[in-house]
C-alpha cells in the first residue's frame, strides 16, 4: 500500500510540475500566437517529420537490442520493436504505472535471467549513449552557429566533443567492460537516431515556413531533449517547452515559433506512442533469434 501511495504521489507531483510549467509559459507568451503558428503548418512536411521520427525510434530500438544481446537476451528485432513501442506508450500515457524502461527490464530479466544488475546497466547505458550524441550534435551546431555567444567558447566547445566520447568510453571500459565490443556500433546507431530526429525537426521548421536561424532552433531542440530526460514532468511535457522558451530568449529567436515547434514535436511523439496501446492489451511475446 505504501509503495502504491508513493507512486501515486510521484505521479501527482509530475502532473503538477507539468501543469505549472505550461501555465508559466503562457504567462510569457500569447496562446493565440502559438495557435497561429501551428495553423500555418504544411501537412506534407509534417508527414515527413513523422516518418523521420518513426525512423529514429526504429534505430533506437536496434541500439537497445545491441545491449540486450550483449547480456545474453537474444531478442529478435521484431519482438524488440514491439517492446519499444509498448515502452513509449507506458512512458507517456501511463506515468502512474510501470515505466517503459522498467517494464522492458522486468520482461528481459523474467525471460532470459541475465541478472538484474546487467539488465539495469544495459538500459542505463542505452540511454546515456543517446545523450552522448545529443551533446555531441549540440556542440557541432554551436560551432556552426554565427551567434556571438558560441563564438566566444569556440575552443572549449571543440575540445568538449572528443573529450566527452573518450570519457564515456573510459566509463564503459572501467565499469561495464562487457559492452566494449558493441561500443562504437551503439555510438553509430545513436548518431543515426539523433540525426533522424534533427531531420524531423527540419521538416517541422519547413512546415512552419521557417528559414532563418535554423541552426539555433536545432540547437535548442537538442538541449530540450536532454532536459526532458530529467524525470520531473510527465513525458517531458513542460520542461521541453520551458527550454524552448528560454532558449529562444537567449538566442534571440521568436518565442511563439519556438513553442510551436515544441508542441508539434510533442504531438508527433504522442501520436507515435499511442500505437503502443495495441501491445498493452495484447502483450508482445518475446521471441529469440535462432
Amino acid at each position: 500500500m505504501t509503495e502504491k501511495l508513493r507512486k501515486r504521489g510521484i505521479t501527482a507531483l509530475k502532473i503538477i510540475v507539468s501543469a505549472v510549467l505550461i501555465y508559466f509559459i503562457f504567462t510569457k507568451i500569447e496562446l493565440k500566437d502559438v495557435v497561429q503558428t501551428l495553423k500555418k503548418s504544411d501537412p506534407l512536411y509534417i508527414f515527413l517529420a513523422v516518418l523521420f521520427f518513426v525512423l529514429s525510434k526504429i534505430l533506437s530500438a536496434f541500439r537497445t537490442n545491441l545491449f540486450f544481446h550483449q547480456i545474453g537476451a537474444k531478442l529478435t528485432q521484431w519482438s524488440n520493436l514491439k517492446l519499444s513501442l509498448l515502452g513509449m506508450f507506458y512512458n507517456l500515457f501511463l506515468p502512474g504505472g510501470v515505466g517503459g524502461d522498467a517494464y522492458k527490464g522486468y520482461l528481459i530479466q523474467k525471460e532470459y535471467q541475465p541478472g538484474t544488475k546487467k539488465v539495469v546497466s544495459s538500459i542505463l547505458l542505452d540511454r546515456l549513449n543517446g545523450m552522448l550524441l545529443l551533446f555531441v550534435y549540440a556542440c557541432v551546431l554551436a560551432l556552426l552557429s554565427k551567434n556571438e555567444f558560441f563564438q566566444s567558447f569556440y575552443w572549449l566547445i571543440t575540445t568538449a566533443i572528443p573529450l566527452s566520447v573518450v570519457v564515456f568510453w573510459l566509463v564503459n571500459k572501467t565499469f561495464f567492460p562487457y559492452t566494449l565490443p558493441i561500443f562504437w556500433k551503439a555510438v553509430g546507431f545513436s548518431a543515426l537516431v539523433q540525426l533522424s530526429q534533427l531531420v524531423s525537426i527540419l521538416f517541422i521548421l519547413k512546415s512552419l515556413s521557417i528559414s532563418l536561424d535554423t541552426v539555433e532552433y536545432l540547437f535548442v531542440f537538442l538541449i530540450s531533449s536532454i532536459v526532458s530526460v530529467i524525470p520531473l514532468t510527465i513525458g517531458g511535457i513542460g520542461s521541453r517547452e520551458v527550454t524552448f522558451l528560454y532558449g529562444a530568449k537567449w538566442l534571440g529567436l521568436d518565442e511563439s515559433t519556438s513553442i510551436g515547434i515544441s508542441f508539434t514535436f510533442f504531438l508527433i511523439t504522442a501520436l507515435t506512442s499511442l500505437f503502443g496501446i495495441i501491445y498493452h492489451f495484447n502483450k508482445p511475446k518475446l521471441e529469440s533469434v535462432d
